[in-house]
């Protein structure tokens, strides 16, 4: 269960920096954006720095880009590589493009604890890199310098646990579904007022979360042509969101927990989380990640934990129930119960009227007993490998014990 903090109803403002080259600033990307954005009811408050043919390599060491990095308080940076250089073979991409991707985005999480970095997949070129067909084949063709450069973009969103902005994705789709739409300026590699577009509306799902049928902003392009891009970035983009990594590195809650008597002790199993919120269902509450709770009175309780950071929260829920005999209440009774850990069969050498077993976060699991030489056996045999707890109803009371299938 997903929650955004904020005010019901009030979209949040989105803060965005731009680092990238022509790519960006050709028909102002950042500003399309804006409109796009605005049309929707959205709100994008972004800084752009993106000279022409710039490398990541050259950004890695400009103070202008870095400075406006350290600046803090973004909500997203976008980086964006040369047009060609994540298409190059994958031996001069490894020491001329992924170092500064790196580089940059452990820059962002220094400086901007809860921006996301954003990799602005681009595309390939129209018919393909003349300049560099001759050296590397796969660069011949829109198709393989297209599917090189979605390729390394994605190993870069991969190993800095990052989100994609998949516009080459989105512009492949408008090429294949509707070719009449000219997505390329006339020197067959920059975007055309289309092709920005385009990115624009990618950027929109991706960041906002949002489908972009809502936008209603078409620029100069006929209405047409804008809703054939607005279905592609739906389609491809929006639909797909987790292919994107998008929501992926937000905060997951979840937790299982181990009894012993009216004692429960809570380990925290949640990812990408700072903060941590629970209600044991009786009043009690901690804000510890690994706490754990009595319960004075026999009962059913439902224990919820939340799990936030930078803004957003999820919820998990277990439902626990108690009795007022705990372990050492019914410790007068003579028990034995071996091996633990077990592999295959237990002896419970007890009274016992009756046995249950249960997993670690309390779902009941079926397995099989019965009365060997005078002592109660119990078959693990068929269970997976794990943390349960063996629970014996005694004429007088109840024993809990922790066990441990290998």
């Amino acid at each position: 269960m997903l929650l955004w903090i904020g005010h019901p109803g009030v979209a949040m403002p989105k803060r965005v920096l731009f680092i990238g080259n022509s790519y960006t600033y050709v028909n102002d990307l950042p500003l399309m954006l804006k409109n796009v954005a605005a049309s929707a009811g959205d709100t994008v408050i972004y800084d752009s720095y993106a000279p022409g043919g710039y490398t990541l390599q050259q950004h890695a060491a400009d103070a202008t880009a870095l400075n406006k990095i350290m600046q803090g308080n973004w909500d997203f940076v976008v980086l964006q590589e040369q047009s060609q250089r994540p298409s190059f073979p994958i031996t001069q991409v490894q020491t001329s493009v992924f170092p500064y991707a790196e580089k940059l985005d452990s820059l962002v999480r220094k400086f901007n604890p809860c921006a996301e970095t954003v990799f602005y997949m681009t595309w390939g070129y129209k018919t393909g890199d003349a300049s560099n067909c001759a050296n590397f084949p796969p660069l011949c063709t829109y198709q393989g310098m297209d599917s090189l450069i979605r390729l390394r973009y994605r190993m870069m969103a991969d190993s800095n646990d990052a989100i994609i902005a998949p516009v080459g994705a989105v512009r492949k789709h408008i090429r294949t579904h509707y070719p009449g739409i000219e997505l390329y300026d006339t020197d067959g590699s920059h975007p055309s007022p289309a092709g920005t577009y385009a990115a624009a509306c990618s950027f929109y799902s991706i960041l906002f979360r949002k489908d972009p049928l809502q936008i209603t902003f078409n620029s100069t392009l006929p209405g047409t042509d804008a809703a054939h891009i607005r279905m592609a970035a739906k389609l491809v983009a929006f639909d797909s969101l987790g292919s994107w990594h998008v929501g992926e590195y937000d905060p997951q809650a979840k937790f299982s927990y181990s009894q012993t008597g009216n004692t429960f002790l809570f380990a925290n199993q949640s990812a990408h989380a700072v903060q941590y919120a629970w209600n044991f269902g009786d009043g009690g509450t901690s804000v510890l990640e690994h706490p754990s709770h009595t319960y004075t009175n026999a009962g059913t309780y439902t224990v919820r934990l939340i799990v936030s950071s930078c803004g957003r929260t999820d919820t998990a829920f277990h439902t626990v129930t108690t009795t007022t005999t705990s372990v050492a209440a019914a410790s007068h009774f003579s028990t034995r119960i071996y091996p633990n850990p077990v592999k295959e069969m237990m002896i419970v050498d007890a009274p016992a009227v009756f046995v249950s077993v249960s997993t670690a976060d309390g779902r009941l699991v079926n397995v099989l007993h019965g009365v060997k030489e005078g002592k109660l056996v119990v078959d693990f045999s068929t269970l997976e490998s794990g943390v349960y707890l063996l629970r014996l109803k005694m004429q007088d009371g109840y024993v809990m014990e922790k066990v441990i299938k290998e």
